[in-house]
């Protein structure tokens, strides 16, 4: 029987590909609990049992200001990717291989546009309140 690690809610997409950055894929993604196991992670209906993980990589960065991880997986040529907040947890050795990386955010132009609209409704607010 296979011995629960650890669990922690998650933001996870599919959608993503390769890339590291914000995106409009993040809002729609699936929220959950990953669960670590001995011999496996699980979030929701997803599977990925060690020994067919190609490649995962633990990127360390921050999300408005705060500071999170972002583990991305390859396995069977799915590209999974899972949103984390800070802990211990993952700053420790991890029951599969795993690169670390810092990295920072790229920004798509969804995350970008998003930005631009929020500042011109804030810079009307504060011209017409006069």
């Amino acid at each position: 029987m296979c011995e629960l690690l650890h669990r922690c809610m998650t933001k996870a997409t599919t959608a993503e590909g390769d890339d590291i950055r914000r995106s409009v894929n993040w809002v729609f993604s699936r929220r959950g609990f990953l669960k670590v196991y001995t011999d496996r992670i699980e979030c929701g209906d997803w599977t990925i049992p060690y020994d067919q993980i190609d490649e995962a990589v633990l990127f360390r960065t921050s999300s408005m200001f705060i500071p999170c991880y972002l583990l991305r997986v390859k396995a069977q040529g799915q590209i999974y990717q899972f949103g984390l907040n800070p802990g211990r947890y993952w700053s420790r050795e991890l029951p599969f291989p795993v690169v670390r990386e810092n990295k920072r955010l790229g920004w798509s132009w969804y995350s970008v546009a998003v930005r631009i609209v929020a500042l011109a409704v804030l810079a009307y607010l504060l011209w017409s309140s006069r």
